[in-house]
């Protein structure tokens, strides 16, 4: 349990300060080419849900594909592209854009019971805090977390007036301070926590769940961390008890060790970034924002969840969220209720 990772993955702050262990910059060409697939396919008429790589060709896109996989997988754990021009667009052509891009990168899975395939990351007047609360939908900061699929994908259509830095950390420089520092406290994240489903539950199934914060398996670390769902699977659930002193101890020290300066790098977004973030390595989390008066103008960025065909295997202990554990399997997300999906957040009301 004491030994550490020494890997890409495990970057401290210092290590990000070059932007080319991050960012891609898209060249004219893979502009071009993003360009030219929206129009043409806006052209046949088609839908986003009759995109495929063959009716939205990016052959530029696809011959960086790979490296942008292994970056996820094998490197640092995220990758930005960066260069392009987000204005010059309505928010319909970038949607269109940024689904047609991640046909390149992976599959997308549903992110709510809702069925949205496509997600809208914008201030909803959602509260974090209540039961069925998500932290897209809302102006609070959050806290450093995970998403529920291998991969993140954000697309920023538009950045915010003030606020809403983007900060960044490893989740397996984290667990290896913690084996060298607190040994005692990292047996317990590996150990069962219980997690409410948010609202998200399939019909007749319980409201709550448990998986450990962190497991290994097959020599890869995999880390799923979303404070805000453990802590409301106790409130809303008494019959669950209080979480034990060590288990809040050991989420605390996660988080003070995030917090800190020399473990987490922040980035401010620019319209057109697409950011990607393996979640199974890193944590992120937002400062609160303010947005423009402006409706055009207000924070808005889109959201994937996405497994992708070089993910890792993961430990039978993650098969509440991640039902198929193999490696390149389609996984992750919240199943959609109808079997319906959409390309749009709804937003969800208490």
């Amino acid at each position: 349990m004491t030994m550490t990772y020494d890997i890409p993955a495990a970057w401290m702050a210092a290590d990000l300060a070059d932007p080319a262990e991050w960012i891609i910059e898209l060249t004219p060409e893979q502009i071009d080419d993003i360009d030219h697939a929206m129009r043409q396919s806006v052209a046949a008429g088609l839908e986003l849900s009759d995109l495929t790589k063959e009716n939205f060709p990016l052959s530029s896109i696809d011959r960086i594909a790979p490296a942008i996989l292994d970056r996820l997988e094998n490197g640092r754990g995220l990758v930005v592209l960066r260069g392009f021009p987000a204005l010059n667009y309505d928010k319909e052509q970038l949607r269109r854009i940024f689904w047609g891009f991640g046909l390149y990168v992976g599959t997308a899975v549903s992110q709510s019971s809702t069925g949205d395939l496509l997600g809208d990351v914008k201030n909803f007047g959602a509260d974090v805090n209540s039961t069925t609360g998500r932290g897209y939908m809302s102006k609070q900061a959050l806290g450093f977390h995970t998403d529920t699929a291998d991969v993140v994908a954000l697309m920023v259509l538009r950045a915010a007036r003030s606020g809403g830095l983007s900060l960044i950390c490893s989740s397996v420089a984290i667990r290896n301070e913690i084996a060298r520092t607190r040994p005692d406290l990292l047996e317990v994240l590996y150990q069962p926590f219980y997690w409410s489903w948010k609202g998200q539950e399939a019909p007749g199934q319980q409201p709550y769940y448990q998986q450990p914060i962190y497991s290994d398996h097959a020599g890869k670390f995999s880390a799923r961390d979303i404070k805000t769902h453990i802590f409301s699977a106790h409130q809303d659930h008494p019959e669950l008890g209080e979480l034990s002193p060590k288990q809040l101890e050991a989420m605390h020290l996660v988080n003070s060790l995030a917090q800190q300066p020399r473990f987490h790098f922040s980035m401010m977004f620019e319209p057109g970034d697409i950011q990607l973030l393996n979640n199974h390595v890193t944590y992120h989390s937002r400062t609160e924002f303010e947005d423009f008066d402006e409706p055009d103008r207000k924070r808005h960025l889109l959201r994937m969840w996405l497994s992708v065909p070089n993910s890792r295997d993961l430990s039978p202990a993650m098969s509440p969220i991640y039902q198929d554990q193999r490696g390149g399997a389609v996984r992750g997300g919240f199943p959609s209720r109808t079997g319906e999906h959409s390309f749009a957040t709804v937003a969800a009301k208490d």
